[in-house]
């Protein structure tokens, strides 16, 4: 007894699997993750060494620069700035880069839809 193959297509009639292998959505995906990765790894790097520095190098990151201002609440603060900066980023990225193409995506299925 063969089993079916199973159905891609969704209750609207379009066949989502191709959707997602389509050129279209593969580029959308690569800009994704081309842009996300690495700035995934670099924060992570970036986060993990303030920790390990506020571990193992106490004195190092209890240095004052200024009264009683420190290297490690200087670097602290940095990872808040860190945080906003790369949101900025990707936001501004995203405008630019995905969204237009996600649009594109978008319609044309929102066109397959309407020819049903």
């Amino acid at each position: 007894m063969s089993v079916p193959p199973p159905d891609t297509t969704a209750p609207g009639g379009i066949d989502y699997i191709a959707v997602e292998e389509s050129a279209s959505f593969v580029d959308l995906k690569r800009r994704h993750r081309s842009f996300v990765w690495p700035l995934t790894v670099a924060f992570l790097v970036w986060y993990f060494a303030y920790v390990l520095l506020s571990s193992f190098a106490t004195e190092f990151m209890s240095t004052r620069v200024s009264g009683y201002v420190t290297i490690g609440l200087l670097l602290g603060l940095a990872q808040f700035v860190t945080t906003f900066a790369i949101t900025m980023g990707y936001v501004s990225y995203a405008n630019r880069r995905l969204d237009p193409l996600s649009a594109e995506i978008r319609a044309d299925l929102e066109a397959r839809e309407a020819v049903r």
